[in-house]
């Protein structure tokens, strides 16, 4: 069996297999070479201590222990016939497998796949599954990325699951994490120059300095690792305006590129959703057109315009979409932020997107998400807040509008469970930073420190586990109904998934008070209103109401936070 490890700085490097160490061969390139035979593996640079390989597929003993050989033809897949699934008219559903069941694993998240085909979900996306240091966390502080966090169930566990979704009809969306490695476990530097500055959660990766072709190919080969030897639908990258690369070619246009032809190759669709703080459409333009060619990006704006609609917080980043017409620019125009004035950044931002020829398909919608929640001091969702009716209202504008909507794993029941930071870092001098930094962050806010869940504290993973019992309860049921209709009525009518922005017509009360979303033939009225309104619509039938909201004689009537889908004579 062959190890091999890129260490270009190292004058003398060992690997150490089951219980004998054997003497590496510089090769070309700066990567070093041994044949041996054994299963636990780790590296020894320059007679320091051994260390976890750094393209390790397994450590079942945590991310400071050694590495364990891994052969992904073992595993028998069952999805031979599984085609893929495009992103357009998809509706997707993101989970964090550690609180999403009592159980906290893959084999009981697959328990539960059931409920989302029921619900109506074609993609479900995972928080990040690489390997962190501690038990519980959110996989935002992984340190080896192609190696699957154990306590989930390890490679295979990852596999039954993409093996079950798919046997569901269900494609599986992947978070990944490319901008910064967590603070316990990351070795890389050791090895060679894979970092190059900082961002804000840590060393930047090398992406275009001395010896930054490695770093590349690392990147590029996780992710098309994830892809093939995983059988993964799509990726989300995080916070890709982290990942800074002065070079000709992009990062993520060679990843577009090179996951283009895997695609090809596979005979599957292949998808890249992007996280960025940028609004700079050009991540999703075509190549050909001169972009980077990923397929899709989250929309923070709109959620940021549908959560001052709900709530009326107006602090921090939240500021600029109080205008009454923040939420009628966005559904019409993508970014609210588009080359315009940020009081948030104290600066212009954005650029805007050109919406006869980009697709509404390519930004991702949604009314939570776990960054919208879980960095909020207590982690508190829109339903600890907002009442039922508003809320159906926001849901209705996010299954009618013309992106691609995504929900949040317990939002179609209106779960009372919070979703708070957590983390597990062995090191106690790292958990009281984390600790203590999270209290500090949440006070310069208002918060006290008593307010703000302690991460390393067990009870507060606890707290953030769904209840599935809550699915069937009064309070909870009507809203999972209604999620199922939405999503229904966006499968049967193709006017509410037409993602041709530039054909979207609205009308609004100049308070922003009342909308009236116009859908071919269909309509969405709206009122998020003090009181009520009577809206011509020339309606023909009611498709879906909620609460105290009547059509009669082509009218609706809506008392305030009701809403009405009907259908018209246009």
């Amino acid at each position: 069996m062959k190890f091999s490890v890129w260490a270009p700085s190292a004058r003398r490097v060992r690997v150490s297999v089951d219980e004998g160490v054997h003497e590496m061969t510089a090769g070309d390139g700066g990567w070093w070479h041994a044949d041996a035979e054994g299963i636990n593996y780790a590296f020894l640079l320059d007679d320091e201590k051994p260390l976890p390989d750094p393209r390790s597929r397994w450590q079942p003993h945590g991310v400071h222990a050694e590495s364990r050989v891994y052969d992904h033809a073992e595993f028998a897949w069952t999805d031979d016939a599984w085609t893929g699934r495009q992103l357009p008219g998809g509706v997707l559903y993101e989970l964090h497998v550690g609180t999403f069941t009592e159980g906290g694993t893959f084999d009981a998240a697959i328990e539960r796949l059931d409920h989302l085909v029921d619900l109506g979900i074609t993609h479900v996306e995972l928080l990040p599954v690489n390997s962190f240091d501690g038990t519980a966390g959110w996989g935002y502080d992984g340190v080896l990325w192609g190696a699957v966090h154990e306590p989930y169930g390890g490679p295979d566990g990852f596999k039954r699951f993409v093996d079950a979704a798919h046997a569901r009809g269900l494609a599986v969306v992947l978070d990944v994490v490319y901008n910064h490695l967590g603070p316990s476990g990351a070795y890389l530097g050791k090895f060679g120059p894979y970092f190059a500055g900082r961002n804000d959660w840590g060393p930047g990766l090398n992406l275009d300095g001395p010896g930054s072709d490695e770093v590349r190919r690392y990147v590029i080969d996780n992710a098309l690792s994830w892809f093939r030897d995983f059988h993964v639908d799509a990726l989300r990258l995080d916070a890709v305006h982290a990942l800074l690369d002065r070079r000709a070619v992009h990062l993520l246009e060679q990843l577009a590129t090179e996951a283009g032809a895997l695609s090809a190759a596979l005979n599957r669709p292949l998808t890249l959703i992007a996280e960025s703080d940028l609004n700079d459409p050009k991540l999703v333009t075509p190549r050909e057109r001169g972009g980077y060619g990923l397929h899709a990006q989250w929309s923070d704006d709109l959620h940021h315009a549908l959560h001052v609609k709900l709530t009326g917080e107006t602090s921090g980043y939240y500021t600029d979409f109080a205008a009454p017409d923040a939420l009628e620019r966005v559904l019409r125009e993508v970014f609210f932020h588009a080359g315009t004035w940020s009081s948030f950044r104290e600066r212009t931002h954005g650029r805007p997107v050109d919406t006869r020829t980009v697709p509404g398909h390519r930004f991702l919608g949604y009314l939570q998400n776990h960054d919208q929640i879980g960095n909020r001091a207590t982690g508190d969702r829109l339903s600890a807040t907002v009442a039922p009716g508003r809320l159906a209202c926001g849901a209705a504008l996010l299954f009618c509008s013309p992106y691609t909507p995504m929900v949040f794993m317990g939002e179609e029941w209106a779960a009372s469970t919070p979703w708070q930071f957590f983390a597990s870092f062995p090191d106690p001098e790292l958990a009281e930073a984390v600790r203590t930094g999270r209290r500090r962050e949440f006070a310069r806010h208002g918060w006290g420190e008593a307010d703000v869940p302690d991460p390393m504290d067990p009870a507060t993973v606890e707290r953030s586990r769904l209840d599935w019992a809550e699915a069937g309860r009064p309070g909870h049921r009507e809203v999972l109904d209604l999620y199922r209709a939405l999503i229904r009525l966006r499968r049967e009518r193709p006017e509410l998934a037409d993602p041709q922005v530039s054909d979207l017509r609205l009308d609004t009360a100049p308070d922003g008070s009342w909308l009236v979303l116009h859908r071919g033939g269909l309509r969405l009225a709206v009122n998020f209103g003090a009181g009520p309104v009577t809206l011509p619509l020339g309606a023909t039938a009611a498709l879906l109401t909620w609460g105290e909201a009547t059509v009669d004689g082509g009218a609706a009537q809506l008392p305030p936070d009701t809403f009405a889908l009907v259908e018209t004579t246009q």
